[in-house]
């Protein structure tokens, strides 16, 4: 099942798709449902995973192969995945 979501910030869920088979891909189902235009054309950043790759230029996702990469592709990665998934992050309390 492939089900997109989009989030605030905070990870506070603000909207789900309707599921879709399994073997959608993921760059599929956004562009499906409309959230790939729907970004580019109201330019709202969004931060994704790397399925959705080539999605467009508000979309923003983590570089492929990065442990070949130079540190600060890393580091976005690092950031990146921070900042997609804060209830997923540790906690560094």
């Amino acid at each position: 099942m492939n089900v997109q979501v989009i989030a605030r910030p905070d990870g506070t869920p603000l909207w789900f798709s309707r599921a879709t088979p399994g073997r959608t891909h993921a760059l599929t189902a956004a562009r499906a449902h409309g959230i790939t235009q729907t970004c580019h054309t109201r330019q709202i950043l969004s931060l994704a995973d790397r399925a959705h790759q080539g999605a467009g230029t508000t979309v923003r996702t983590p570089y492929k192969n990065h442990h070949e990469q130079p540190a600060h592709y890393q580091q976005f990665n690092r950031d990146h995945a921070r900042l997609r998934a804060p209830a997923n992050a540790p906690s560094h309390n």
